[in-house]
């Protein structure tokens, strides 16, 4: 499956970071919220991902509600894969970056899985 992955988009200053995962037919929009400063050594409080049609309708889960809470070993989990995503050796390239990214794609897409049902 084709995606595109588009991280960090965020304000300067602001506490809370977009990422989104663009498939061929739908879309993945993930929020983190952060502790602390920025700048210097940020916690990870909470992730949410909402899944959206290539169009920007939402897509209700499978029980009605329209956003998906990362909570527990998942947040943990999900605490690793963002920090080798947003980390030095991500960014000058001397990890292997399809790898790491494609961790994290198929780790939210194992979420989605579990909470939507998509056609």
């Amino acid at each position: 499956m084709n995606y595109t992955l588009e991280l960090n988009t965020q304000e300067a200053g602001s506490n809370i970071v977009f990422n989104t995962i663009v498939f061929d037919s739908f879309k993945v929009n993930i929020v983190e919220r952060y502790g602390g400063k920025m700048g210097f050594n940020p916690k990870l409080w909470e992730a949410l991902f909402k899944v959206r049609t290539i169009g920007n309708e939402i897509i209700a889960r499978r029980d009605g509600n329209l956003r998906v809470k990362i909570k527990g070993d998942q947040l943990e989990a999900y605490k690793k894969l963002s920090e080798v995503l947003n980390s030095y050796d991500y960014k000058n390239r001397l990890i292997n970056r399809k790898a790491a990214e494609e961790d994290y794609v198929h780790f939210i897409l194992s979420l989605v899985i579990q909470n939507y049902q998509l056609n």
